[in-house]
């Protein structure tokens, strides 16, 4: 194919993806390439994602200003530039995507054959205006033998809670990719611990999950983190409302309501994201994020979605639905409860058992090992974990038991805190083999749990590792053929309260001996 060829299939491609069918397409485009700007169109920022050996997603948004409001329903061309150098010098890629307001003006550009494990820098341009560069890098080739594969790992930044220092780390980090595991935004607000505010009140339609976006994405760290690498994003529950469970919320709002607001909030994730899919045509109550990305022979990644098809927790609260201790529930036992859905439950069973490569990371929104603690009646449970789905939590391991397999490691995130952890088919029950290895990271600035309730989950958790959740920060996971290195890099709370992070602990998974090791 020759390159004028190319690149119009590449255009039809960009516009394909961006009138995709969950939205009406625009019915004209505006003549807007002399366009003036009054403000930066573009000041959300830039990101990539989504990396395979061929091809990357690419997201930016025009956002318009009080001065340029007058043509914000306008349809726009906007014109993406992709190039082999830092320098802008060799651009080896260009496309026009059309975008309007009724998609937020959001752009996703799904770019096709790219050369493997390769660098590659971006921007976007509209009228006079461009965006900021952007960096990206592909995935090496399937069978590619890779040395090294870098990741840090992040979850859970409440925007009032603290600072993205985090965020700041690892924009100057050298990695393969962010994998950032649920929370991104918070629909809810704790005056107490607030540092900074919220805008507007709590989202419950398109335009006010929109706003929240919006005040996240504008934030400076964050931005960096997004320019810097191609990231591999999952959900979790606050970005549509705390604790949901498919189609049920804490307060028992009419599931219909509940699905409406899922529908809102799943629109605007895929409106500030780079995601290649957005909500299912037919119900935009749906959309499909887990994924599975394979890094040469070196890993297979699994991003599984723990929210959207989950069964409802167990003994909740007649009153107050959501996550809560339990204790004596009979339900917790119920083999029909699923955290993934039985489709998601299958797809990864049979695709985890059939894995050749080195390591296998399974990587999901919270915490697989047990934080259980004695009551005076019984064992007491946090039933929205995988605690509160304990066959669920069998079946994954018995996969892979079944299966024979070895080298997995668990990645999570939800729970505010650092965990390194045994799995074993018998939680906490040292006669039971380890078949798996877990990493949980805290959060980028959502406050832990106090000191007296964790050393209690500590003491009564013979799996844990390491549990600490005083600190804010991320992992860095560092994966070779001989282990699996995490080390959690943290700072206290609020974060932003003091400069830079430092290591708080380094564990490391060997080849072939399943449970972390402190180093």
């Amino acid at each position: 194919m020759q390159r004028r060829e190319f690149n119009q299939h590449l255009q039809r491609s960009a516009i394909a993806l961006a009138l995709s069918p969950w939205l009406t397409a625009p019915s004209a485009f505006a003549a807007d390439k002399s366009r003036t700007w009054r403000t930066n169109p573009f000041a959300l920022g830039v990101a990539s994602g989504r990396p395979r050996a061929d091809s990357v997603v690419l997201w930016t948004r025009v956002l318009f200003s009080e001065e340029d409001r007058a043509a914000a329903d306008e349809a726009l061309r906007v014109q993406v530039e992709v190039f082999a150098d830092v320098g802008l010098k060799r651009r080896v890629q260009i496309a026009e995507v059309v975008t309007d307001g009724a998609r937020g003006h959001s752009v996703h550009l799904h770019v096709r054959n790219l050369q493997p494990s390769t660098d590659y820098w971006y921007r976007f341009k509209q009228g006079d205006a461009s965006s900021t560069v952007g960096h990206t890098r592909t995935a090496p080739a399937l069978n590619a033998d890779v040395r090294q594969l870098r990741i840090a790992l992040s979850s859970c930044q409440h925007y009032e809670q603290g600072q993205f220092i985090a965020h700041a780390e690892i924009a100057k980090q050298p990695l393969d990719f962010v994998l950032f595991m649920g929370d991104y935004i918070y629909e809810s607000t704790n005056p107490q611990y607030a540092i900074r505010k919220h805008n507007g009140e709590e989202p419950k339609t398109l335009a006010q999950y929109r706003e929240r976006y919006e005040q996240y994405k504008r934030d400076p760290m964050l931005q960096a983190a997004h320019a810097a690498h191609p990231w591999v994003l999952m959900w979790d529950d606050h970005e549509v409302v705390n604790d949901y469970a498919n189609d049920q919320d804490r307060q028992y709002t009419d599931p219909q309501q509940m699905l409406k607001r899922r529908a809102a909030a799943y629109q605007a994730y895929f409106e500030h994201q780079p995601v290649l899919l957005g909500p299912d045509a037919d119900n935009p109550a749906n959309m499909r994020l887990y994924d599975q990305l394979s890094w040469g022979k070196l890993a297979d990644v699994w991003t599984l979605d723990c929210r959207q098809y989950r069964s409802a927790q167990a003994c909740r609260d007649p009153v107050r639905g959501g996550g809560r201790m339990v204790v004596q529930c009979d339900e917790l036992n119920d083999a029909s409860r699923t955290m993934l859905g039985n489709t998601q439950e299958r797809w990864l069973s049979d695709s985890l058992s059939q894995s050749k490569r080195h390591w296998k990371l399974v990587a999901q929104a919270t915490q697989i090992s047990s934080t259980s603690v004695s009551a005076p009646v019984g064992r007491s449970y946090w039933n929205d974990a995988w605690d509160g789905y304990p066959q669920a939590r069998k079946r994954l391991l018995q996969t892979v038991v079944d299966a024979k397999l070895q080298n997995v490691v668990t990645l999570g995130g939800d729970v505010h805190c650092n965990v390194a952890a045994n799995l074993r088919l018998e939680p906490n029950n040292l006669q039971s083999p380890i078949v798996a290895s877990e990493f949980v990271t805290t959060s980028i600035t959502s406050r832990g749990l106090g000191d007296k309730p964790s050393a209690v989950i500590r003491e009564s958790n013979a799996d844990l590792l390491h549990y600490r959740a005083d600190e804010r920060g991320y992992s860095l996971i560092t994966v070779t053929p001989q282990e699996v290195r995490c080390d959690f890099r943290t700072t206290k709370f609020p974060a932003g309260s003091e400069a830079g992070l430092k290591t708080q602990a380094s564990y490391v998974v060997k080849n072939g001996k399943a449970g972390p090791q402190a180093i």
